[in-house]
Formats: structure tokens, C-alpha cells, sequence
């Protein structure tokens, strides 16, 4: 006989199962477009698509928006050892979330799956892979790659979660 603790934690693990498959499928994509666009291009290589988009293959060193670029190599130890515990603090944490918290599970899934997928290149090549490009005349926003826009949206949705839906939950609770 199964008893009602076993099944909840059976429950639990299924539904932070299906997140952690979300967050691979994220690394997956990442690093696919990333291995396709290294071999396809040669560092500083342009294909433009319209006047306001571009892949241009670059190495990005630093952090987000190359922040510590020209650190001197400290910070690939830096970045990898930050990606890893926030991964790990990541992984605790969409599985503890309950089955009504999927929008803040989704939003956490693709911050994991964006850190993850730089933390591979951080510690396999020493640099993050970017190739996407957005631009408007002269000024260029910094390149970024799948796993940058992944963390950008997760971290969006957390966003939007804490100012809307977490005060909602709060006022359903009460009631």
C-alpha cells in the first residue's frame, strides 16, 4: 500500500522532473547554436539578416554585457564558481516549489538552463560564446547568445511573478 507521504514525494519529484528536462532542453538549444555558429563563422564574422540584425561570432571573457572582459583570467574562476552555487540554489529551488507555483518554476527553469549553458562554455572554453546582434545605426546592443536570453526572460518573469502573482497568492491564502 502506497501511503500519502510516498505519493507526494513521487508527485514532488515528477513535476521538479519535468523543470530540470525544461532546463537541459534550454543547455541543449544553447549549445547546439553555439557549436553551429563556431564552425560556420570565423571570429568577428558578420551575416546580416536585416538592418537591425546580425550573428557576429564573438568570445565574451566577462559577464553579462562583458563586464571584466579585460579582467586578466580571475574572472573565468570568478563567473563559474557564481554560475555554479546559483545553479545549485536554482536546482533546490524549483524543486521545492509546489504545483501551483509554475509560473515562478518556469521563470526559475530558465535562469537554470541560461546558467548552465554559460557555465559549459566558461569552464570548457574559457569564454562564453555570443553571436546574436541587435543594432539601430551606430549604436550596437552587446551580443548574447540562447542561454543570455533565457536568464533574461526568467529573470523578467520573476520579475512580473514577485510584483503580481506573489501578492495574489498572498490575498488567495488569507481569504
Amino acid at each position: 500500500m502506497v501511503s500519502d507521504v510516498s505519493l507526494f514525494k513521487y508527485q514532488f519529484h515528477k513535476i521538479a522532473f519535468t523543470w530540470y528536462v525544461l532546463a537541459a532542453v534550454i543547455v541543449v538549444l544553447d549549445q547546439v547554436s553555439k557549436q553551429m555558429v563556431s564552425h560556420a563563422f570565423q571570429l568577428g564574422e558578420t551575416l546580416t539578416f536585416t538592418s537591425f540584425f546580425n550573428f557576429t561570432l564573438r568570445h565574451n571573457y566577462g559577464a553579462a554585457f562583458s563586464i571584466f572582459h579585460d579582467a586578466g583570467g580571475w574572472q573565468r574562476i570568478f563567473l563559474s564558481a557564481v554560475s555554479l552555487i546559483a545553479s545549485i540554489v536554482l536546482i533546490a529551488w524549483v524543486g521545492s516549489l509546489s504545483r501551483a507555483r509554475k509560473f515562478e518554476a518556469l521563470a526559475l527553469t530558465l535562469v537554470l538552463g541560461g546558467a548552465v549553458g554559460n557555465l559549459v562554455d566558461r569552464v570548457w572554453l574559457g569564454y562564453v560564446v555570443d553571436f546574436i546582434v541587435f543594432h539601430y545605426e551606430s549604436y550596437y546592443f552587446p551580443a548574447f547568445n540562447i542561454a543570455d536570453s533565457a536568464i533574461s526572460l526568467g529573470a523578467a518573469l520573476l520579475i512580473y511573478d514577485a510584483l503580481f502573482l506573489q501578492n495574489k497568492r498572498t490575498q488567495e491564502v488569507a481569504v
